[in-house]
């Protein structure tokens, strides 16, 4: 069975013009089919707050009400997506950006009030909970030899556009095509990996299975932002997805090597 890399990078990178330019230069010389979802989510704060648009952040995740979701729009699946494709190219790594809209890659539902993936009683907008992905269209597009350039933006199948973390996002595809190749999942960002203590990156830790990560929450050693990304690390490899990594986009070839990151298990 054929390998697949799916890869998501944070926004810390994106905002960083030389890390982005670095880490796409690895990217695209990495062989195997590979997709990226990449997220933007400061740009977007930015570009939110200097047109006077309130921005609310709860748990790591964007509460997005309709100004926002335009603004999401605009900078993921614009100026984020378009930017990231373009440098690939210049790479030599032909590659296809798109949004969940685009082939019906991924459709979804906007978020209840009282969603047992958010927290009851609060609305969260203009906010998207997978329901599929085309599969069938991923693979398509991956066996021209195409990389896939994902934007965080989903659909409903009803003319709405919604606003979707890109994490779950990389988790679905992940999970999708898990019975088509022998899929890798990394989650990349500015850190070595999951930390014991935050502002030492030394401090990283080589595996986590779900006893640790218990005990790491119940100590707050990990909060915030993270506990979204290693649910969904999780719940990938626990839906059969081969291997599941969390680490410094700058080192994404150790990462693919198993030489870096903080490894999700389920010893």
């Amino acid at each position: 069975m054929e390998k697949l890399y799916v890869i998501k990078i944070g926004g810390n990178i994106i905002d960083d013009e030389n890390k982005l330019s670095s880490f796409l230069k690895d990217f695209a010389e990495v062989r195997e089919k590979k997709i990226l979802v990449h997220g933007g989510g400061k740009l977007a704060t930015r570009v939110a707050e200097t047109m006077g648009i309130t921005q609310q952040i709860i748990d790591g995740r964007r509460v997005t009400d309709a100004e926002t979701l335009k603004v999401a729009i605009m900078v993921y699946a614009g100026y984020i997506n378009k930017n990231i494709v373009a440098k690939l190219q210049a790479q030599n790594c032909n590659a296809f950006g798109i949004t969940g809209a685009d082939g019906n890659a991924i459709q979804a539902h906007k978020r209840g009030i009282a969603s047992s993936v958010g927290t009851a009683g609060l609305d969260y907008g203009f906010v998207g909970d997978i329901d599929k992905v085309n599969k069938t269209f991923v693979q398509e597009i991956l066996e021209q030899e195409i990389a896939l350039v994902i934007a965080p933006i989903t659909h409903d199948k009803n003319g709405l556009l919604l606003n979707t973390n890109a994490d779950t996002i990389a988790r679905e595809i992940a999970k999708a095509m898990n019975n088509l190749y022998e899929v890798s999942l990394f989650y990349c960002f500015e850190k070595n990996g999951v930390l014991l203590k935050e502002t030492d990156d030394g401090s990283y830790i080589e595996k986590i299975n779900r006893g640790t990560y218990c005990e790491l929450k119940e100590k707050n050693i990990v909060s915030s932002g993270m506990i979204p990304k290693l649910d969904n690390a999780f719940e990938a490899l626990q839906s059969g997805v081969q291997n599941v990594i969390i680490g410094k986009a700058e080192n994404l070839h150790n990462l693919i090597n198993h030489q870096s990151g903080t490894a999700i298990v389920n010893e």
